[in-house]
């Protein structure tokens, strides 16, 4: 049977699942311009003690945060399928739209999810070993739970597939090339959010100036964005690229690997894990992954005081790459949960970036206004609040509307 998949009365909405290496996020969005969320929440601390469901429900006025258990990735989707199931019901939902790291090279558009996109995604698992795997693991069980619902990939790498071949090569043999070896960029789906919001607060010509935007929190990475289009970004072939993180350690000599194998017989999978899981502000601090608790300790602590510097150094640092690559700069943008919420790294952040004409107001700073720069700067610095969710949202809602599907063979069943 072939034909549109319209928005029927008992399939009103779109669920969207944002899986991440320690956390499941996930909202339901009713049709609208833009659409409306309504319950949404998250399962965090995913591989660690107290494994937590936090979520709001506004259309029953509640919200609650509570612990659920020690659980690893599988057992929180399945507890999280569950209780979704229990909680709306499957049958309201016209479609599953998930964020997906990175595709490779084949796969660089959203598209409905089909058994050779999933076989594609699974030959790609190199590519984002801590993002991919959980993230098919969690559109498998959809396609369980829900035979037949109609699931959609949304790729985070999309927003970065237009950036110009000399951003995207990688200074290794041309041969890896063919591979799919390049760089691919992340938070695309983020940036996608920040440059709508951008037009919508600040009008069509900023957005199609000369716009920086960074993304920081756990995971962190800046981009570059010339008439509306990345030119260029901070993450690479992988998420652990660019600048240093919550347990990411950012760009490394590669030497380093070399190094290592020899005098600590450190393997490649030990290494992996290194650079990963126990790097970046965690590495330099070997306290905390958590900036809060770094910001808190840094007058008694001289680690935590260094893995702080280095982040906001790091950073300054790209800024001043970017603008290079850019020409100038016209607007800096804060977004993620460090960006958006923790004025101390802003602040430290822009400091000595006066030949760049950033200026900051550090009472409209402290305050965390939606614009933070003095009005004499010369280019202005905006802290918005990101949301991957409603643009994984709108793109279901789109494809759906648009799309002309095989129900027997397009998707999963």
């Amino acid at each position: 049977m072939t034909g549109k998949l319209a928005l029927e009365q008992d399939r009103s909405y779109v669920l969207t699942i944002n899986g991440g290496s320690s956390s499941i996020k996930f909202a339901l969005y009713q049709k609208g311009d833009p659409p409306k969320r309504g319950l949404h929440g998250k399962v965090d601390r995913i591989g660690l003690r107290g494994t937590q469901l936090t979520f709001n429900d506004p259309a029953r006025q509640q919200q609650d945060s509570h612990r659920i258990g020690d659980f690893d990735h599988r057992s929180a989707a399945h507890f999280l399928c569950d209780w979704l199931e229990s909680r709306i019901g499957f049958a309201s939902i016209a479609a599953v739209g998930h964020r997906i790291v990175n595709g490779g090279a084949k796969c660089n558009e959203p598209q409905l999810v089909t058994q050779e996109l999933l076989d594609e995604l699974r030959r790609n698992s190199a590519y984002a070993p801590e993002h991919l795997p959980p993230e098919i693991a969690l559109i498998d069980l959809f396609g369980k739970q829900a035979p037949g619902l109609p699931q959609v990939a949304c790729f985070d790498t999309a927003f970065h597939r237009d950036m110009p071949r000399v951003a995207k090569i990688l200074p290794i043999p041309r041969r890896f090339q063919a591979k799919g070896i390049e760089r691919y960029g992340f938070h695309g789906l983020s940036y996608s959010f920040l440059m709508e919001e951008l037009a919508r607060v600040a009008g069509a010509e900023s957005a199609q100036g000369r716009v920086i935007l960074s993304h920081l929190g756990n995971g962190a990475s800046l981009a570059a964005v010339r008439g509306g289009k990345c030119i260029d970004t901070s993450m690479g072939f992988t998420p652990a690229a660019g600048v240093p993180m919550s347990t990411r350690s950012g760009d490394l000599d590669p030497g380093l690997a070399w190094y290592l194998s020899q005098t600590e017989h450190m393997t490649v999978q030990q290494f992996h894990q290194m650079v990963n899981h126990e790097s970046g502000l965690l590495g330099i601090s070997e306290t905390s992954s958590d900036l809060r608790d770094l910001l808190g300790r840094e007058a008694t602590d001289t680690r935590a005081a260094e893995a702080v510097a280095l982040f906001c150094y790091q950073i300054k640092k790209w800024i001043g790459a970017f603008a290079a690559a850019l020409g100038g700069l016209d607007t800096l943008v804060f977004a993620g949960g460090i960006g958006e919420n923790s004025s101390v790294v802003r602040s430290r952040i822009c400091e000595g970036l006066g030949f760049l004409g950033i200026q900051l107001d550090e009472t409209k700073n402290a305050a965390g206004e939606p614009v933070i720069s003095a009005d004499a700067s010369g280019a202005q610095v905006r802290v918005i609040r990101t949301d991957e969710e409603i643009i994984i949202a709108k793109t279901v809602f789109r494809i759906l509307d648009g799309a002309e599907i095989n129900q027997h063979t397009e998707f999963m069943e």
